[in-house]
C-alpha cells in the first residue's frame, strides 16, 4: 500500500450527527465533521513526508481516524534496514492527530509515525460510553487494542499526552507484550485526590519545584464539568463557540503562529469538540473532577511489568504536578523509570518545546532500535 498525501474520499469521511432531542443543535453550531476535515487539511498539509491518513475500521465497525508518516528517503533504501519499532503517539482530553503537526515529521525521520483520534474524539467513531469509570476506561483500552490489531503492528513505542497517557498506561498494563516503551507527557490521572482537611502545605525547601496554577480554561471547564459533559459549553454557545475558544485557548494560536497567521489550530480545537458527544461522557465517567481520576493510576502502576522501561516528560511550567512521577520512579525502583523536566513547556510540552520534545523522544526511539 502506498502511502498518499490526501485523505479519504468524502463519502467516507461524512459523520451524521446522532438523532436525538438535540438534532435542531447542528444548526445552532457552526460546525460539522466536513469543517473539521478542512481545518485539519490545511494543518496536515504543512507535512512533507509521506502521509497516509485513513479511517481504521475497528470489529464493531466504529471507525479510528489514523495517520501514517513516514519517510521518504526510507522507501527506497539501497539496502533494507532493519525494521523500526514504529511509534504510536495518543492525543489527550478534547484533542485530535493535528495537535501533533510540530513532531510527526521530525519523529518519522527513521521510523514509522502513527497518530489516530481517540474513539469518541477527533474524527474517529463517537458511540456511546458507559458511566462506570471502570467500563468507559476499558472501552477506551480495547479500542486501541482492536485499531493495533486492525493495522497490523506487533509492538510499538507508545507515547501518551494527559489522558491520552493514562490511557497509554491502562493499555500497557493490560497488553505489556505490545509496549516496547511506555513514554507519558504530562500525564493525567496519576495522583489520588488529596484530603483538603488533612493535607498539610508543603515547605520542604528551596528544591521544591512550585507549580503554576490551572490555567483559566482548566478552571472554566472544572467549573461545569461535575454538572455537564466537560465541553457542553463550547456546543452550548453555538455561533459563540469559536469565539468562546479563541478566547479562553489563545495559547494555541500563538503555539503555532509561525505555522499559520490564522486561526486555524482554535478552529481546529473548536470543531474536534463541537461535535456530537461521546468521548468526552467517557472522560466524566473516569474522573471526579477535571484533574482528578476515579481510578488513580498511581494505584496500578506497579502493574506494568518491571522489563518495561517508561519514560515520564514534564512541562517544567505545566500545572500537572511531576511529583507523581517522582513517586512512580520509587514503586518501579527495580525498573527502568526516568522523569525528565522540559524547561520552559507547560502542558502542550510538545507544542511549547517541539525542538526539545522531539528529541528526547527520538532518543528514547533509538534506545530501543
Amino acid at each position: 500500500m502506498d502511502p498518499a498525501t490526501t485523505a479519504a474520499p468524502l463519502q467516507n469521511d461524512c459523520e451524521t450527527e446522532t438523532s436525538s432531542v438535540w438534532s435542531w443543535w447542528p444548526s445552532w453550531r457552526p460546525t460539522s465533521m466536513s469543517l473539521l476535515k478542512t481545518a485539519e487539511s490545511k494543518i496536515l498539509s504543512c507535512i512533507q513526508n509521506d502521509l497516509w491518513a485513513r479511517f481504521v475500521t475497528l470489529p464493531n465497525q466504529d471507525r479510528i481516524w489514523t495517520l501514517t508518516v513516514t519517510n521518504k528517503v526510507l522507501q527506497k533504501p539501497v539496502e533494507p534496514p532493519a525494521a523500526k519499532t514504529p511509534l504510536v503517539m495518543v492525543h489527550g482530553f478534547g484533542g485530535g492527530v493535528g495537535l501533533w503537526i510540530r513532531n510527526l515529521e521530525p519523529l518519522s525521520r527513521s521510523r514509522p509515525v502513527y497518530a489516530f483520534d481517540l474513539l469518541g474524539f477527533g474524527r474517529s467513531s463517537r458511540p456511546p460510553f458507559p458511566s462506570d469509570a471502570a467500563k468507559a476506561e476499558e472501552q477506551f483500552v480495547e479500542s486501541i487494542e482492536q485499531w493495533r490489531q486492525s493495522v497490523g503492528l506487533e509492538n510499538m513505542i507508545l507515547l501518551g499526552h494527559s489522558l491520552g497517557g493514562y490511557l497509554a498506561t491502562s493499555y500497557a498494563i493490560q497488553y505489556p507484550s505490545r509496549v516496547s516503551h511506555l513514554i507519558l507527557v504530562d500525564p493525567w490521572g496519576y495522583p489520588e485526590r488529596p484530603n483538603t482537611q488533612t493535607q498539610q502545605p508543603q515547605s520542604q525547601g528551596a528544591d521544591v519545584v512550585k507549580r503554576p496554577p490551572p490555567p483559566r480554561w482548566v478552571k472554566a471547564i472544572a467549573a461545569v464539568v461535575s454538572l455537564f459533559n466537560p465541553l457542553a459549553v463550547i456546543r452550548a454557545a453555538g455561533p459563540w463557540g469559536p469565539g468562546l475558544v479563541n478566547r479562553f485557548r489563545p495559547d494555541f494560536k500563538r503555539k503555532f503562529e509561525d505555522l499559520f497567521d490564522d486561526d486555524t489550530m482554535t478552529q481546529y480545537i473548536y470543531h474536534c469538540n463541537a461535535q456530537t458527544l461521546s468521548g468526552e461522557v467517557g472522560f466524566r465517567a473516569m474522573s471526579e473532577s477535571l484533574g482528578w481520576a476515579k481510578r488513580p493510576m498511581l494505584q496500578r502502576v506497579d502493574l506494568l511489568p518491571l522489563s518495561m522501561p517508561l519514560t515520564m516528560l514534564y512541562g517544567a511550567r505545566s500545572w500537572v504536578d511531576s511529583s507523581s512521577g517522582d513517586m512512580v520512579v520509587q514503586i518501579r525502583e527495580k525498573a527502568y523509570t526516568k522523569v525528565k523536566l522540559i524547561n520552559n513547556a507547560s502542558h502542550h510540552v510538545y507544542a511549547d518545546e517541539p525542538e526539545t520534545f522531539n528529541r528526547v523522544v527520538e532518543n528514547i526511539c533509538n534506545s530501543v532500535n
